[in-house]
């Protein structure tokens, strides 16, 4: 999105202002949504224990059509769905609570209703669609009709702007054809024609209605641009052509579908033409706050796993979790989970309230969740060792209790990839972060233009600098009383301001030393990202020991001294992270990579049988 209509604490943390009033004190819940809520929680859970076996999923790598059909007697899939057409309108809080339940029974299951209403028909209408559309098809997903999103294709991946088509037919009303298998949608009369073939769309294999992206050709009346349709499933020219399999989620249900001359009538255009990028970013802003809710469960279900074991499994005498080196990986099971636990529920509550912009406080999640998420589970697998490599079905068969670590590892993999890798998720924060020195120095990196037009982006970058410079020097974070409402955990909100203005600084730095060429930096914008995402868990967690405080005062003690554990954490990832955006390896290993590219190590290759098969790595055009 161009604008910012919106404030955003995660956009003024990167300029080096802590707005901490933007995220606290956070919003108190409706009494009705938290009633609605818990009453669906507890008819999901009750689905779960009667229909779903974890274990028969996983062995059959498919759902049964008893739990999918229990789960939309409850209303499941039409949790995000207002109740005037036909949903429970559950709050984002809510929501990410049960796709949790729902995670940590199967992930498979989660991914199903995640990919239906996150990223599904129901989101995009709910934001963009007209009444007509949203009176249409809303009450359809909310009862009985999953949905799903077609957006990747087998030549574009994390580049959707690819998608444009580069032929057009010389007659329209024909239809188009797929060039390098972009996706093409021509203007005929009364609608579209689309052709093209769609790859990874989740839900894909057993989908009643889609959203699907393709490119409309710009000419007269046409406006142009990647666009955005509802098409039901069984129209004309959709073909399913391949069931996906992956590493994990073995139940999901993901195609590579096929559309050929499928016509789409005018009014299941959403929006207008060119819009299907905004509405794809930001309905997404939704998928990753539930693919956050994934990493938070995981990290939970680790946390009791870890305690469970460590507690119970006696190594020379004491149990494992008595001895320094599994002690300290229960101790960041704990404190991790603690802490993304709190930056969603600092995330959800903002997406209730409606009076921020998150976006970039979502796309942090994205990222940060996935990947100490990661890192949580492997270290559950570490305390687990060999029980954890195990699968929970060899587990069951000799006796024990079927606990499946590596399932689950296997399952958290792909959130490092899904919707938006994490080498992608940083660009895109790294965009915005740096959103406002762009519209006051763009021109002047750039260099763009004659000599007068330097001279007023000159103009206009000092005038921006010579404000904001100084605003970085001092701070209520050098101030020991400040924040001293929040007791032991002040310093910590002290820290974060004070570091703020330091990550703006060298943010700033990075510009003048490399301008232009910043954006080829990619590995120190990563490192920008990763600070501002330490930064902003920090400050969510010490608000969220604030909010257990105040709406569960018995647990006020523990809710700090978890809060403590997990800032202890992040503040020494965060000044690492600030020394290695100076002092690195980065141009040494980036050359090294080139050589290796060039074939210069090709000899390291040898004495090894590669057992891959025959094929190319990316097949050609159709």
């Amino acid at each position: 999105e161009a604008e910012w209509k919106l404030p955003s604490f995660g956009k003024q943390l990167f300029l080096g202002s802590f707005r901490l009033d933007l995220i606290h004190p956070q919003p108190r819940l409706d009494p009705d949504a938290i009633e609605r809520g818990e009453r669906f929680l507890a008819d999901l859970r009750a689905v779960l224990a009667a229909e779903a076996d974890p274990l028969e999923i996983e062995r059959e790598a498919r759902i049964p059509d008893r739990v999918v059909d229990a789960l939309k007697r409850i209303g499941a899939l039409g949790m995000k769905v207002p109740p005037e057409y036909g949903g429970l309108g559950l709050s984002q809080v809510y929501y990410s609570k049960a796709l949790a339940i729902a995670g940590v029974w199967h992930s498979s299951i989660c991914t199903l209703l995640s990919a239906h209403q996150s990223i599904g028909v129901a989101e995009p209408l709910r934001m963009f669609g007209s009444e007509e559309q949203r009176r249409k098809w809303l009450p359809l997903v909310a009862r009985d009709h999953v949905s799903a999103f077609l957006l990747t294709e087998p030549g574009v991946g994390s580049d959707p702007a690819r998608m444009a088509s580069t032929a057009t037919p010389a007659q329209p009303a024909l239809g188009a054809t797929p060039v390098d298998d972009d996706l093409v949608a021509m203007p005929v009369e009364g609608g579209y024609r689309i052709s093209g073939r769609k790859l990874w769309a989740t839900n894909g294999t057993v989908a009643d209605i889609v959203v699907v992206m393709a490119k409309v050709p710009k000419s007269d009346g046409h406006r142009g641009g990647i666009s955005a349709f509802v098409l039901p499933y069984d129209t004309e020219g959709v073909a399913i052509e391949h069931r996906n399999a992956f590493m994990g989620i073995r139940g999901i249900e993901n195609s590579v579908t096929r559309l050929e001359n499928v016509f789409v009538p005018q009014e299941n255009l959403i929006a207008r033409e060119g819009d299907g990028l905004r509405i794809a970013l930001s309905t997404l802003n939704t998928g990753r706050l539930a693919l956050m809710a994934i990493s938070v469960v995981a990290s939970k279900w680790a946390t009791k796993i870890a305690r469970e074991w460590a507690g119970e499994r006696v190594q020379w005498g004491r149990p494992i979790g008595k001895h320094d080196a599994v002690a300290q990986k229960l101790a960041f099971i704990a404190g991790s989970a603690f802490g993304l636990e709190a930056m969603l529920d600092v995330a959800a509550r903002l997406a209730d309230n409606k009076r921020n912009d998150i976006r970039i406080e979502a796309a942090l999640c994205k990222l940060y969740g996935a990947e100490l998420s990661w890192q949580v589970v492997d270290a559950l697998m570490q305390v687990r060792g060999g029980r954890g490599y195990e699968t929970a079905e060899s587990l069951k068969a000799r006796g024990e209790k079927p606990v499946g670590v590596e399932q689950c590892m296997r399952d958290m993999r792909v959130n490092r990839i899904f919707e938006g890798s994490s080498e992608i998720m940083h660009l895109l924060i790294a965009r915005e972060a740096v959103d406002t020195h762009l519209q006051a120095a763009g021109g002047l990196l750039m260099g763009n233009g004659g000599a007068k037009a330097k001279a007023d982006a000159a103009v206009k970058a000092g005038l921006f600098y010579t404000k904001w410079l100084p605003q970085l020097a001092l701070g209520k974070g050098q101030d020991p009383r400040s924040y001293d409402e929040f007791g032991p955990l002040a310093t910590d909100l002290r820290y974060v301001e004070r570091s703020s203005r330091k990550l703006a600084r060298s943010t700033f730095y990075g510009m003048a030393r490399w301008q232009a060429k910043l954006e080829y930096k990619q590995t120190f914008l990563a490192r920008i990202v990763d600070i501002g995402a330490e930064l902003f868990a920090i400050s969510a967690t010490v608000c969220y020991a604030d909010t257990i405080r105040r709406e569960q005062p018995e647990r006020r003690q523990e809710a700090t001294e978890l809060a403590q554990l997990f800032c202890a954490m992040a503040r020494r990832r965060a000044d690492t992270l600030f020394g290695e955006l100076w002092a690195n390896d980065d141009d040494s290993r980036y050359e090294a990579a080139q050589r290796m590219l060039e074939g210069r190590y090709t000899w390291l290759e040898e004495g090894i049988v590669d057992p891959s098969g025959e094929g190319p790595m990316i097949p050609s055009p159709d």
